[in-house]
């Protein structure tokens, strides 16, 4: 089976979040189940500078009348589909925002391009490679859908898996004409989005099905509460509508080979995180004595639950734990962050950017990992906490309700927790899980537990991979 996979970033050429970790693991997990994908990713400067010796396969213009070559290529394990397309991609901020941190103007122009590129491949312009079905990821590959609806290629299966629902695409109805679509497109039935251009809602309203990322996310966003105004239109797709729990690349999130560690380890054999917390500890100027470290790798965002962490801080050192951060995002949170550990100099430790290495040191090395989202659709630093038996402290909601196992009274003595849940997502809310947490961390035995059960989940894509090859497989026979 051959699959079309379109999406905005790709590990390890682009990252921002765990959009590109899904479809750079994905296809590797599938290969197992006899799909062969191959991801279409923009060629921003950072994927042409990694990219070695691409294979030129098609030229295309866009709707708005700019070459764009498709390139060909092997990577660290992908097969590749890159659109060298300079007019919209080289440019010298991230994908989505310029150096200053500002939305591109026309990103509704960048991302319409790749979708209909994707489509384009679709109706089978490459010479020796056509795709059976073509998987969407996000409002900047919505489009994909829309482009195969409108022109002629609505009998090619498609679905569209939808990461985070709050990141909509939504523009001006001005860009409309410039699409290359029908007038008929900009209709309830199609993109339009009270009065607006929805990207992600027309991906809705074409695509043969819709996944999501955790069971409980594709409930969630079912409701007033978690549907961001979109719910109406996701309860009409209820019957075609599936949450699909991600994985991680378990080769590269390993304590037992990570090479970005101070100490290897496995489960049974934790003495040697002792290293790896020493390692923490000095990276971020932490005090070595026997509190627990939290630690937090996170967008700092409202969403993410970080104003949450800032309340906290100053109870936490308080109460004998310590915080590492690491993450960027809204000023304020930063500053209040930063503010924290000015006052807590040895007790709290804020890196404010991205690294990846170091967010690899932050598993192995702290004892917990917090995730106090407001909503959260699956989330994988959890995942990876569970891996490297750093405890999730987490909000119960969406993924990570499904991901961690509470670790209330019954279910520590029929030992299977994993880690803490807790609800409501308020600052008492997270205090009361840290209270517990406290006191487990306090009972070496009953830690250690719940570091070995974590270890021994199944955070890999194999569960996974065979519901999406099994998805697959019945829009082919409704084809």
């Amino acid at each position: 089976m051959n699959v079309l996979s379109v999406s905005s970033e790709v590990f390890p050429l682009v990252k921002t979040g765990g959009l590109a970790d899904v479809v750079g693991a994905l296809p590797l997990a599938l290969a197992g189940n006899g799909v062969r994908m191959r991801v279409l990713v923009p060629g921003y400067p950072a994927v042409m500078e990694q990219i070695a010796k691409p294979r030129k396969v098609a030229t295309l213009l866009s709707v708005f009348g700019d070459e764009m070559r498709l390139l060909a290529v092997q990577h660290a394990g992908l097969d590749l589909l890159v659109l060298d397309a300079p007019a919209y991609y080289n440019r010298n901020g991230g994908p989505y925002v310029d150096s200053t941190g500002k939305d591109y103007p026309d990103n509704w122009k960048r991302f319409a391009a790749l979708s209909q590129a994707g489509a384009e491949i679709a109706r089978g312009i490459l010479p020796d490679w056509t795709p059976d079905l073509v998987h969407a990821h996000d409002w900047q590959a919505a489009m994909t859908p829309v482009y195969m609806r409108y022109t002629g290629l609505e009998h090619v299966p498609s679905l569209i898996t939808v990461h985070n629902l709050a990141f909509q695409g939504q523009f001006g109805p001005d860009i409309f004409p410039q699409l290359g679509l029908p007038a008929s497109a900009f209709s309830f039935d199609g993109l339009e989005y009270y009065g607006d251009v929805s990207f992600l809602k027309g991906g809705l309203r074409t695509a043969w099905e819709v996944t999501t990322v955790s069971p409980t996310y594709a409930q969630e966003i079912r409701t007033p509460e978690f549907g961001m105004g979109l719910e109406g239109l996701i309860n009409a797709r209820a019957g075609e509508l599936i949450g699909i729990v991600n994985g991680i690349d378990t080769a590269v999130w390993d304590p037992r080979t990570d090479r970005h560690i101070a100490a290897n380890y496995g489960p049974g054999a934790l003495r040697a995180r002792s290293k790896n917390r020493a390692a923490l500890a000095e990276r971020f100027g932490l005090g070595e004595d026997d509190g627990p470290i939290f630690c937090v790798v996170s967008r700092l965002t409202w969403q993410k639950g970080i104003d949450l962490i800032a309340e906290v801080a100053d109870w936490i050192v308080a109460e004998g734990g310590k915080l590492a951060v690491l993450g960027a995002g809204d000023q304020g949170l930063e500053g209040a962050l930063l503010a924290a550990a000015s006052r807590h100099r040895s007790r709290i430790g804020v890196v404010i950017g991205y690294d990846e290495p170091l967010s690899h040191l932050m598993q192995a090395g702290a004892d917990a990992i917090l995730v106090p989202s407001r909503f959260e659709p699956c989330g994988l630093t959890q995942l990876y906490g569970l891996r490297y038996g750093c405890v999730p402290i987490v909000a119960r909601t969406g993924g990570l309700a499904d991901t961690v196992i509470d670790a209330n009274e019954a279910a520590l003595h029929a030992r299977v927790a994993t880690g803490f849940q807790f609800a409501p997502v308020s600052a008492d809310g997270l205090r009361q899980a840290l209270r517990r947490a406290f006191t487990a961390f306090r009972e070496p035995k009953v830690w250690g537990r719940l570091q070995n059960q974590g270890m021994k989940s199944d955070v890999s894509w194999e569960r996974s991979a065979e519901r999406y090859a099994r998805l697959y497989d019945s829009l082919l026979e409704r084809a």
